[in-house]
Protein backbone atom coordinates (compact mmCIF):
# COMPACT_ATOMS: atom_id res chain seq x y z
CA UNK A 1 0.00 0.00 0.00
CA UNK A 2 0.94 3.43 -0.83
CA UNK A 3 0.08 6.81 1.15
CA UNK A 4 0.94 9.96 0.01
CA UNK A 5 0.58 13.41 2.32
CA UNK A 6 1.76 17.38 2.02
CA UNK A 7 3.14 19.40 4.71
CA UNK A 8 4.53 22.62 4.37
CA UNK A 9 8.16 24.19 3.86
CA UNK A 10 8.69 27.50 5.61
CA UNK A 11 9.81 29.87 2.66
CA UNK A 12 13.64 30.06 1.73
CA UNK A 13 14.25 26.79 4.14
CA UNK A 14 15.34 24.27 1.21
CA UNK A 15 18.45 23.86 1.54
CA UNK A 16 18.25 23.53 5.07
CA UNK A 17 15.51 20.69 4.76
CA UNK A 18 17.76 18.96 2.25
CA UNK A 19 21.02 19.07 4.71
CA UNK A 20 19.16 17.79 7.48
CA UNK A 21 17.17 14.77 5.75
CA UNK A 22 20.90 14.33 4.05
CA UNK A 23 22.20 13.55 7.82
CA UNK A 24 18.84 12.13 8.58
CA UNK A 25 19.66 9.99 11.91
CA UNK A 26 20.09 6.32 11.25
CA UNK A 27 18.55 5.27 14.66
CA UNK A 28 15.27 7.31 12.60
CA UNK A 29 16.03 5.11 9.70
CA UNK A 30 15.82 2.31 11.47
CA UNK A 31 12.70 2.75 13.32
CA UNK A 32 10.93 3.69 9.76
CA UNK A 33 12.11 0.54 8.23
CA UNK A 34 11.53 -1.62 10.80
CA UNK A 35 7.71 -0.56 11.03
CA UNK A 36 6.81 -1.23 7.88
CA UNK A 37 7.83 1.99 5.65
CA UNK A 38 10.14 1.91 2.67
CA UNK A 39 10.21 3.49 -0.74
CA UNK A 40 9.48 7.26 1.06
CA UNK A 41 10.44 10.17 -1.06
CA UNK A 42 9.77 13.70 -0.34
CA UNK A 43 9.27 16.20 -3.33
CA UNK A 44 9.26 19.76 -3.11
CA UNK A 45 7.16 22.83 -5.07
CA UNK A 46 9.36 25.31 -5.19
CA UNK A 47 6.71 27.99 -5.57
CA UNK A 48 4.64 26.81 -2.87
CA UNK A 49 7.12 25.40 -0.92
CA UNK A 50 4.40 22.38 -0.32
CA UNK A 51 6.11 19.33 0.45
CA UNK A 52 5.21 16.18 -1.02
CA UNK A 53 5.74 12.86 0.28
CA UNK A 54 4.68 9.13 -0.52
CA UNK A 55 5.59 6.14 1.39
CA UNK A 56 5.34 2.34 0.57
CA UNK A 57 3.60 0.79 3.69
CA UNK A 58 3.69 -2.46 5.00
CA UNK A 59 3.00 -1.58 8.23
CA UNK A 60 2.22 2.17 9.72
CA UNK A 61 2.51 5.58 8.20
CA UNK A 62 5.43 7.55 9.64
CA UNK A 63 2.71 9.88 10.79
CA UNK A 64 1.76 7.59 13.14
CA UNK A 65 4.78 7.23 14.82
CA UNK A 66 4.81 10.61 16.99
CA UNK A 67 3.76 8.54 19.88
CA UNK A 68 7.86 7.89 19.72
CA UNK A 69 10.34 9.79 22.10
CA UNK A 70 12.39 9.52 18.45
CA UNK A 71 9.80 10.71 16.41
CA UNK A 72 9.07 13.70 18.70
CA UNK A 73 12.43 14.69 18.64
CA UNK A 74 12.56 14.95 14.96
CA UNK A 75 10.04 17.05 15.31
CA UNK A 76 11.43 19.54 17.12
CA UNK A 77 14.66 19.17 15.63
CA UNK A 78 12.49 20.15 12.08
CA UNK A 79 9.68 22.70 13.57
CA UNK A 80 11.85 26.04 12.80
CA UNK A 81 11.82 25.28 9.39
CA UNK A 82 8.09 23.68 8.68
CA UNK A 83 4.51 24.88 9.57
CA UNK A 84 4.03 22.74 12.74
CA UNK A 85 1.11 21.88 15.01
CA UNK A 86 1.49 22.77 19.10
CA UNK A 87 3.06 19.50 19.71
CA UNK A 88 5.73 20.21 16.84
CA UNK A 89 4.09 17.61 14.84
CA UNK A 90 4.35 18.63 10.78
CA UNK A 91 0.94 19.95 9.80
CA UNK A 92 0.24 17.15 7.43
CA UNK A 93 -2.86 16.93 5.21
CA UNK A 94 -3.54 13.43 4.01
CA UNK A 95 -3.72 13.25 -0.23
CA UNK A 96 -6.16 11.20 -2.05
CA UNK A 97 -5.35 8.79 -5.28
CA UNK A 98 -6.92 9.73 -7.81
CA UNK A 99 -5.02 7.71 -10.33
CA UNK A 100 -2.12 4.88 -10.52
CA UNK A 101 -0.70 3.18 -13.43
CA UNK A 102 1.46 0.16 -12.68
Amino acid sequence: MKVAFKMQLKPGMKEEYEKRHAAIWPELVALLKDNGIADYSIYLDEETYTLFAVQRLTGNSSQELGNTELVQRWWKYMADIMETNPDFSPISKPLINVFHLD
